[in-house]
């Protein structure tokens, strides 16, 4: 039986459940919204990416913490996903450093919770409109080890920048010996099946040091600055 042979009454949307959808978006757009005005005043920024179950002995969240803290004191807000782990870490240098420390939290059925080291925190239902607002205010991004969240966020920004789609910014690895085994997947198959092209890896930094990480954020915006150019906020309003 195909989809032309099912009655009519099968392929109807449910009205009462059709209607609790198109409530749904102004939700969404009031996402949008709140996080666009209370984030507006944070740049420059840092998104900060890793894994949700690293404990605090763990060397990657001590490496994290680092990384953030040095970040603060040099002048840039940083933001993380609100939760434990290097979230938390990301949170914890940033708290304790000059500038605002940031978390983007979600609503989860488990494994999520607000950390205790947020300047500005704001909770979001919608993972999409949560990544917006990773990359919308973000001046680079900073990713270390972590699991299928983390490869999303990277993925995500990879894919953004690569296509035009935002501005480009420093994509920096944090932990090489973490990150080696995907970067040489990249190079003998993505590259060697033509998927993506050999100068699609200059999008991506690998550093191991936490003030190595800032000064490369900083002379990648040595002769530009910043502040976003008049095209770049054009292309920022169709993330």
């Amino acid at each position: 039986m195909s989809l032309r042979d099912k009655p009519a009454t099968h392929l109807s949307v449910d009205k009462p459940w059709s209607a609790k959808e198109s409530w749904r978006l102004f939700g969404i757009m009031a996402e949008f919204v709140e996080g666009t005005e209370r984030l507006d005043t944070i740049q420059p920024a840092v998104s900060i990416f890793g894994s949700a179950r690293t404990n605090p002995d763990n060397p990657h969240y001590k490496l994290a913490e680092q990384i953030a803290k040095q970040l603060s004191d040099a002048g840039f807000s940083v933001i993380s996903g609100g939760g434990p782990g290097i979230m938390e870490a990301a949170n914890k240098g940033a708290y304790f450093g000059k500038s605002p420390s940031i978390g983007l939290n979600i609503q989860l059925p488990h494994e999520q919770h607000r950390n205790a080291y947020q300047d500005i925190s704001q909770t979001f239902r919608h993972f999409f409109a949560r990544k917006y607002m990773f990359v919308k205010f973000a001046t680079a991004y900073v990713v270390l080890p972590g699991g299928f969240g983390t490869l999303d966020e990277l993925m995500e920004a990879l894919t953004l920048v690569q296509t035009g789609k935002t501005r480009k910014m420093p994509i920096i690895l944090v932990y090489s010996e973490f990150w080696r085994g995907l970067l040489d997947w990249f190079q003998k198959t993505l590259i060697a099946e033509g998927f993506i092209s050999a100068e699609d890896m200059n999008l991506i930094q690998i550093i191991d040091e936490p003030s190595q990480v800032v000064n490369a954020i900083f002379q990648y915006y040595e002769t530009s600055g910043f502040e976003p150019t008049a095209a770049e906020r054009e292309i920022q309003l169709n993330l």
